[in-house]
């Protein structure tokens, strides 16, 4: 008589055991994953690949879903009761009436992402993206959660080193703001308020500055090679030193502004604009 083989046991969740291991190696199991009202409350899914997957009704308070990949994931109904969603990327993901209290959405990219009737009392959003396509539940006043966006209010946040790469910031305002070492390439931030801003170090290669302000902020060794500063402002700037102007543009009418800084809180800057095509150094000593 052949002995009966035992089979995997199914977790919690009625995922069997090689699934949660694909899950977490990133492999892509949206179309023959349905976890529709399951519960998943507690489980370990980080860096969890559900891109895609119906997970509407899921019951998911305080998993675990650092990094992982929810983009254009429906989570209608989900209950995310505490969940740690801190570096998820929800882009294109349907969140229509989920709960979301108490949730960690910390540094999570909402953007195109739809929240309408999500409940987000007490959830942390800080330096979480958002763009003109979010929806988010009505009179929810997102701008001043932390989160980052267009028009987002952000005065005096501590965003030291995001990586804000690519991201809409139009509007925003980041008055006194700490960016030190920040990553803003090809950002837009046409219209943004950065005065009074520590920007040393930030990295605004590539990005959109039209019409910015700029005053009394900090910018030693700031990255601004091939930025658009077209009738942005630089009026009492406090350190310019080693700022990298390389290739940007409307930067001429600025020029005279830039170079009037105090020589005690300047050294060598190198401007090239559009107009010069090659490096120019100045040594303003």
């Amino acid at each position: 008589m052949t002995a009966a083989t035992d089979s995997p046991d199914p977790t919690k969740s009625g995922l069997m055991p090689e699934q949660l291991k694909a899950l977490h190696q990133g492999v892509f199991m949206a179309p023959n994953l349905d976890l529709r009202r399951a519960d998943c409350s507690g489980e370990d899914f980080y860096q969890a690949n559900f891109a895609r997957a119906n997970l509407a009704g899921i019951k998911l308070d305080g998993a675990i879903l650092t990094n992982s990949d929810l983009m254009g994931a429906a989570l209608v109904g989900a209950s995310l009761v505490r969940a740690d969603l801190r570096g998820a990327d929800l882009t294109g993901a349907n969140l229509q009436n989920a709960d979301l209290t108490g949730a960690f959405l910390n540094r999570a990219n909402l953007e195109g992402a739809d929240l309408t009737g999500a409940n987000l009392t007490d959830a942390n959003l800080q330096v979480a993206r958002y763009d003109r396509q979010t929806l988010w539940p009505e009179g929810f006043n997102y701008k001043r959660t932390g989160a980052v966006g267009p028009h987002a209010q952000l005065g005096g946040a501590y965003l030291n080193g995001a990586n804000l790469r690519g991201a809409d910031l139009a509007g925003a305002s980041f008055l006194g703001a700490y960016l030190s070492g920040a990553n803003l390439t090809q950002a837009n931030l046409t219209g943004a308020s950065l005065s009074g801003a520590d920007l040393r170090r930030v990295s605004f290669v590539g990005a959109c500055l039209r019409q910015a302000r700029l005053n009394n902020a900090q910018m030693q060794n700031a990255d601004f090679r091939a930025a658009d500063l077209t009738d942005a402002e630089f009026e009492h700037v406090q350190n310019i030193a080693g700022a990298d102007f390389s290739k940007s543009q409307g930067l001429s009418n600025q020029r005279a502004l830039i170079c009037s800084i105090s020589l005690q809180q300047t050294s060598t800057l190198g401007i090239r604009s559009r107009d010069e095509p090659l490096a120019i150094a100045w040594d303003l000593w």
